[in-house]
């Protein structure tokens, strides 16, 4: 959407979730509240995988990387959703715009990619306990969270690229944040290649992290199946089961809006489904991912108890 030829276009106003101003501030009150337990969660993840020595392990690594991308995701998409509510006009410039459509992508792309290391990470400790040290060694995931944060840079720039070479005249994003289809909405262009690049570049970025993920979850739950304790078979579905509900919720919204040919037409349904992965799951992964885990619960007391001495 370069400013080219007589485009005006400086700023751009943002429509918000709903209209109905009945629905605004019960709204306002529930998206903070998340927001800040999202805030809060991921915060002391990280504090807490910092100050204690035992969680420095490939498994918390990688935890500590997803809240700082959790974190940092939220904080992108949020505090705009909550300026709706509040204000009459939400009015966004041309480049903090893009700016905020460049680290949504960003931030969402690493994303997929943590979340298949630690599904990867997961599949090595329980199926090859033997080689953990070895695979999973310190090198090798620096590697995974280079190549998981390039990953996300590269695309990111790509999609953001695509959009800034389309031309518009208008500037109402009937959205709650500066999202790609919205924005592809207002281009007095042909938005032909920006379509075609979303398709490659997305289903990439959706159905390879998936079909990682879902495979090396295969081979846990048949290890997990062969397990002798009822008491300990149970307690692992358990956990994996909640694992893969955060993940299914992750990629089935992001399939949803990114890869389903109407989604670009319905944008109020795209809102909805938006809502799942930016702000749903960046609140939902440190309660799923620690506070059933025993390790941060220690680390967790051990951390107080210290502050209070």
């Amino acid at each position: 959407m370069a400013l080219e030829n007589a485009s005006l276009v400086t700023e751009f106003i943002l429509m918000g979730l709903t209209s109905q101003p009945d629905l605004q501030i019960p709204l306002f009150l529930v998206f903070l509240m998340i927001y800040m337990i999202t805030t809060l969660g991921n915060l002391t993840l990280i504090l807490l995988i910092v100050l204690n020595s035992h969680l420095h392990t490939p498994m918390y690594f990688f935890l500590f990387n997803l809240s700082c991308i959790d974190f940092c995701y939220s904080s992108v998409v949020t505090p705009k959703m909550l300026m709706n509510f509040v204000v009459k006009k939400n009015v966004i410039s041309y480049e903090g715009c893009m700016t905020q459509f460049y680290f949504f992508c960003f931030f969402l792309i690493s994303e997929c990619y943590v979340l298949t290391a630690m599904a990867y990470d997961r599949y090595v400790a329980i199926c090859n306990p033997l080689l953990y040290n070895v695979v999973m060694s310190p090198k090798v995931c620096s590697y995974l969270m280079l190549a998981s944060y390039l990953m996300g840079f590269c695309d990111g720039m790509i999609h953001t690229g695509c959009v800034l070479r389309l031309t518009c005249d208008r500037n109402i994003i009937n959205h709650y944040f500066c999202d790609l289809f919205p924005l592809l909405q207002l281009s007095c262009s042909s938005t032909y290649v920006n379509e075609t690049e979303v398709l490659i570049v997305g289903a990439k970025n959706i159905f390879v992290p998936t079909l990682i993920i879902f495979t090396s979850y295969g081979f846990i739950l048949s290890s997990i199946l062969k397990i002798s304790s009822t008491e300990g078979r149970s307690k692992a579905f358990s956990t994996c089961s909640s694992h893969l509900i955060a993940v299914s919720l992750f990629f089935g919204s992001c399939t949803y809006m990114y890869l389903n040919p109407s989604s670009s037409g319905s944008l109020d349904t795209g809102k909805i489904s938006s809502v799942f992965y930016n702000i749903l799951v960046p609140m939902m992964n440190p309660l799923i991912y620690s506070l059933r885990n025993n390790d941060v619960k220690i680390a967790l007391k051990k951390t107080l108890t210290k502050r209070k001495f």
